[in-house]
C-alpha cells in the first residue's frame, strides 16, 4: 500500500495583506503514517497565569476564598462558587508563603510592589527608582524557553489596566516592577498589554500599510478579508472535520475582531475627549472577556503556549460598578477588619472569578487533540497578598485548574505547613508542562500534588 497523503506542517499559516493567520491543530497537520494518524491530532501544552490585586477578602476570622475544609469534596467558598462547575478540575492550595514579598530592611512599605515583583520569580527586588532594576527570571520566561521555541510569540503578557507608570510608584520602588509579572532577565521586564487591538495585530498581522488600513476601514473590510484566497485553498485540501474546524476558529476571529470595532466605535464617539486607547472597552468585564478570548484564539492556534494575565495592577483605584462596588479597589481592599468593609470586597473576587470561569468554559468547549483545550492547559490563579489590610505575603490565594494530562488530581484542597515557598509549587507546575529546572528563587524543592496522604 501507497501512501501519498502529506501532512501539513503544524506552523502553517494563510497570509493576506500584512497578515499572517495562524491555524488551530488539524488532523491533516498529522503524518499519515505516525501512530496518531488513526487518532485525533495530540493536544500542545499550555501554561497561563492569572494574577488578582490586592488581596483577597479575608482577614484573621473571615475568609471568602478559603474552602471550609481540607482533603477532597472541599466545602467550596464564596469567590470559588462560580467555578464549581469545574470542581474536578480544582485543585486550591493554601499554606505557600512569598517570603521575598516581605519587607526586610525596606521597611513596611513596599509591600504591593514586592507581591506583585516575586510571585512568578522568587526573588526581591532592588528597590531603585531608576531603571537599574533588578529581579529574577519569572516561572512563566522559563517555560517560554522551552514551550516557546516552536510558536510565533514565545510568551504574551496581558494586562486590564494602562502600562503607562513611570518612575517611582511605592516606597522608591520603579513602577517598572507593579507593571508586569513576567521577566525573561533580572534586569529584563517584559510590558504588558491592555489594547484587545494592539494584541489582535500582534497575533494575526497589522493589515499593511496605513493606507491599505485606511482603505479597509472604509470599506469595512475585516482582516480576514484578505486571506480568503489562501483560506478557500486550504479548505480544499483539508477533511471534512478540519474544515468545520478552520470555519469555526475563522468566525471566532472575525468575532473578536468585530467587538474590537466595537469598542473602538464607542471610544471614537462618545470618550473621544478622555483621549482613551482605542480599542478598549468601557465596561471591565467586556473587557476582560475580550482578553480571555484573545488568549483563547493565540492558543488555539498555537501563536503561543505561555500567557500571563494582570486583572490589574496593585494600588488601583479601579471601582467595580457593575456589581455594586463604588469604592476604589486599593482602598476597598484596606477593609480595617470590618465585616461589611470585607463582604463589600468579596463581590470583587466573585466576578473576577465568574470572568474566569466564561475563559474555562471556552477552552473546554473547544476541541483539542486526544481531549479538549483545557485538558491540555495548566492555569494558575491567584494573588501576591492574602489579607490585603496587613499586606500579609503568607497563606497566599492559590488555585491550579486544568490540564487532565498534567495528572494533578482535582477537586481538592490541600494545605501546607510550615513556611513552604511558593516557588515550590512553581517549579512542580514547570515539571507538568515539560519544562525541568533545579531551581527558582527562593524554592528548596517540589511539592506533591499529584496525590497526598489522608487528602
Amino acid at each position: 500500500m501507497i501512501i501519498t497523503r502529506k501532512a501539513l506542517p503544524r506552523r502553517t499559516f494563510v497570509r493576506g495583506l500584512g497578515i499572517a493567520l495562524g491555524l488551530p491543530m488539524l488532523d491533516a497537520m498529522v503524518p499519515a503514517m505516525s501512530t496518531l494518524a488513526q487518532t485525533p491530532a495530540s493536544g500542545t501544552r499550555r501554561l497561563g497565569f492569572v494574577y488578582m490585586p490586592n488581596g483577597v477578602a479575608k482577614n484573621s476570622s473571615i475568609d471568602y476564598w478559603t474552602p471550609s475544609n481540607e482533603g477532597k469534596n472541599f466545602g467550596m467558598s464564596q469567590i470559588l462558587a462560580p467555578l464549581e462547575p469545574f470542581r474536578d478540575r480544582m485543585l486550591v492550595i493554601s499554606g505557600l508563603d512569598q517570603n521575598q514579598a516581605e519587607a526586610g530592611d525596606d521597611g513596611a512599605s513596599g509591600d504591593h510592589t514586592r507581591g506583585t515583583s516575586s510571585w512568578l520569580t522568587g526573588v526581591y527586588p532592588k528597590r531603585t527608582e531608576g531603571a537599574d532594576v533588578r529581579n529574577g527570571i519569572s516561572a512563566d520566561q522559563i517555560a517560554a524557553s522551552v514551550l516557546g521555541r516552536d510558536t510565533a510569540l514565545p510568551s504574551l503578557e496581558l494586562g486590564i489596566d494602562l502600562n503607562f507608570l513611570a518612575g517611582q510608584c511605592e516606597n522608591s520602588y520603579s513602577c517598572a516592577y507593579l507593571n508586569t509579572l513576567a521577566w525573561t532577565s533580572p534586569t529584563t521586564p517584559l510590558p504588558t498589554e491592555n489594547n484587545p487591538r494592539i494584541v489582535f495585530e500582534r497575533l494575526f498581522g497589522d493589515g499593511g500599510s496605513p493606507e491599505a488600513q485606511a482603505e479597509r476601514a472604509r470599506k469595512k473590510r475585516s482582516l480576514l478579508d484578505s486571506v480568503l484566497e489562501d483560506l478557500n485553498r486550504l479548505q480544499r485540501r483539508v477533511g471534512p472535520g478540519d474544515r468545520v474546524v478552520v470555519t469555526d476558529y475563522v468566525d471566532a476571529v472575525r468575532e473578536v475582531e468585530r467587538r474590537i470595532a466595537k469598542a473602538e466605535t464607542q471610544t471614537d464617539s462618545d470618550l473621544a475627549l478622555l483621549d482613551r486607547p482605542k480599542g478598549i472597552p468601557e465596561r471591565f468585564d467586556e473587557h476582560v472577556k475580550l482578553m480571555y478570548e484573545l488568549q483563547w484564539l493565540a492558543f488555539r492556534a498555537d501563536l503561543t503556549r505561555v500567557v500571563t494575565f494582570m486583572l490589574g495592577r496593585e494600588l488601583n483605584f479601579r471601582t467595580y460598578p457593575e456589581v455594586g462596588v463604588t469604592e476604589g479597589h486599593h482602598g476597598l481592599s484596606h477593609h480595617q477588619d470590618r465585616p461589611e468593609q470585607i463582604a463589600k470586597y468579596a463581590k470583587v473576587g466573585v466576578y473576577q472569578a465568574e470572568l474566569f470561569r466564561g475563559f474555562l468554559e471556552k477552552l473546554q468547549s473547544t476541541p483539542d487533540g486526544d481531549g479538549t483545550m483545557l485538558d491540555h492547559t495548566l492555569l494558575l490563579y491567584g494573588a501576591g497578598l492574602s489579607n490585603p489590610n496587613t499586606h500579609a505575603h503568607t497563606d497566599l490565594p492559590l488555585l491550579v485548574v486544568g490540564g487532565r494530562d498534567s495528572r494533578i488530581e482535582g477537586n481538592r484542597h490541600v494545605v501546607f505547613r510550615g513556611q513552604v515557598p511558593m516557588t515550590n509549587l512553581l517549579l512542580t507546575l514547570l515539571d507538568k508542562v515539560g519544562v525541568r529546572t533545579d531551581t527558582l528563587g527562593d524554592s528548596n524543592g517540589r511539592i506533591p500534588v499529584d496525590t497526598l496522604p489522608d487528602v
